[in-house]
């Protein structure tokens, strides 16, 4: 790309909302910021948003103008899809975007919790394919007293009827008489798999929902609540399958 061409490198990272002109320049002086795999020391460099891969700090800064990212907090009883031919309550039901979207991966219908919305197709692809190994995190309620051992026996593996499955990360949330909140991660998605778990070790779910997606956490969003992920949280998400 010639000097005529392109846009220069500080204001595609402005406009991506990285930080002011001056920041980005700063930045680019410090030599922290790669376009196409290759730091970038000159504030005149100028780029294609549509093409380059600009990386600030090993993250990756989307430059596409038309990409929407999104996260949802899907209510208990609406199905995760964008339309449904049943006419039951869908994710589209609390979309107000004027864009197409598609649903990273699915939720129960039973299942409430974080849901991702993008129109990112190579992202949400890596995000759903099992050899990239995104982890999710739940919370299940489920009726006590537990066994002290509950958290190693889900960590050590379980048989199920379509082969083994097994927790990475488990620990007691809350407790309250016999009612036990668990929070358990995973990075596999079969389907209903924390649910068959759980039972298959004596505490079927009473309620479940996923309150972390990969980086990204549902944290005080409410049930039918949706945000547009920040430029640290896309990168992030970037960066855990290699982007």
């Amino acid at each position: 790309m010639s000097d005529n061409e392109g846009v220069r490198l500080q204001k595609v990272l402005a406009e991506a909302g990285i930080g002011s002109r001056r920041h980005c320049e700063e930045l680019i002086g410090e030599g922290r910021v790669t376009v196409n795999g290759k730091k970038v020391f000159r504030f005149g460099e100028r780029v294609d948003p549509r093409t380059a891969v600009i990386h600030v700090d090993g993250k990756r800064v989307e430059t596409r103008a038309e990409m929407r990212y999104y996260a949802i907090n899907k209510p208990r009883g609406v199905v995760s899809t964008m339309s449904d031919e049943r006419g039951r309550k869908s994710l589209a039901d609390y979309v107000e975007v004027p864009e197409r979207l598609f649903h990273v991966g699915r939720l129960d219908t039973d299942t409430e919790g974080l849901i991702l919305l993008t129109n990112d197709g190579e992202l949400s692809h890596r995000l759903t394919h099992p050899s990239y190994g995104v982890y999710k995190t739940y919370l299940a309620e489920i009726h006590g007293p537990i066994p002290r051992d509950l958290g190693k026996r889900l960590k050590a593996g379980v048989t199920l009827e379509d082969g083994p499955a097994k927790a990475d990360k488990f620990r007691v949330f809350d407790q309250v008489g016999r009612r036990v909140l668990v929070e358990i991660t995973l990075h596999e998605g079969r389907k209903h798999i924390v649910r068959r778990l759980l039972k298959e070790t004596g505490f079927p779910v009473q309620q479940l929902a996923r309150i972390e997606f990969g980086p990204i956490k549902l944290g005080s969003l409410k049930p039918g609540g949706m945000r547009a992920l920040t430029v640290r949280e896309v990168g992030e998400l970037y960066k855990a399958v290699g982007l």
